[in-house]
């Protein structure tokens, strides 16, 4: 599995109660994280765990702890209790560019030592420092577009209430990597969030392009998350209070347990 960019369009579609759309470009990193020293090589423009122009740290992700972010997942994956031997690990994830990173969305990819997709792991954040993962078994069955419940249980934005649950719609990393997650509430759908990612090598040529496409992209995403904020507040979207209050303002260093 070697290091590779995922670049496309992240796009959201709101139905209720008001309308509202938003779409922009985006490429993720594709990385084993038992095989990190490859990441490392893959480009000059490119670092793990040091600076540099696009970079990716451990300490960005996964829960709270001790250790590699490899063996820090793998015993998420034990608290959750997950039917993953415990094998292949591998992330996709925004990198972090000239030292900033915010990702609303990473996901985990837990594969079996004979290469079979056995669960998945979705790590969500939130513009209040705190970081969640939904875990969720691969049916040894499942083949094609992967599709998951799980009831919403972290708060993540003010314009959607927690009385939901999600339905991930995955199609696995090759060629093309896409999800789909809508938000349902007693009424039915509310907003689908989705990705959709053509695979390209990491190479210097490869990152160099993506820089001179989207130079602040991390900088853009937290940016549009606030903006966005900003027009459902004029579109008079009903606004949901943060159970228990908590830390007010973006933070992103601050990590809360998955």
């Amino acid at each position: 599995m070697t290091p590779a960019l995922y670049v496309g369009l992240v796009l959201h579609r709101r139905q209720r109660p008001t309308p509202h759309n938003l779409k922009y470009g985006v490429y993720m990193l594709h990385s084993d994280l038992d095989r990190l020293d490859e990441l490392d090589r893959a480009s000059r423009l490119l670092s793990v765990n040091r600076w540099n122009l696009v970079s990716f740290r451990e300490v960005d992700h996964g829960p709270a702890g001790e250790g590699t972010l490899a063996k820090r997942i793998r015993a998420l994956a034990d608290e959750r209790g997950l039917a993953w031997d415990g094998s292949g690990l591998s992330l996709i994830a925004m990198p972090r560019l000239w030292g900033f990173v915010f990702n609303p969305l990473s996901v985990y990819l837990c594969r079996n030592a004979d290469g079979r997709l056995s669960a998945l792991i979705y790590e969500v954040r939130n513009t209040f420092g705190g970081m969640h993962h939904y875990a969720q078994d691969v049916a040894p069955e499942a083949t094609g577009t992967l599709h998951h419940v799980a009831a919403k249980d972290f708060y993540v934005s003010p314009f959607l209430p927690m009385d939901m649950h999600y339905r991930f719609h995955v199609k696995p990393p090759a060629d093309r990597f896409t999800i789909a997650i809508e938000d349902h509430d007693r009424d039915g759908l509310m907003l689908t969030a989705s990705m959709a990612l053509v695979r390209e090598d990491l190479t210097n040529r490869t990152l160099a392009r993506q820089l001179v496409r989207f130079p602040l992209m991390t900088v853009k995403v937290i940016a549009a998350i606030h903006w966005e904020a900003l027009r459902l507040w004029l579109k008079r979207v009903p606004f949901h209070s943060r159970p228990g209050g908590g830390p007010k303002g973006f933070n992103p260093t601050k990590r809360s347990p998955g």
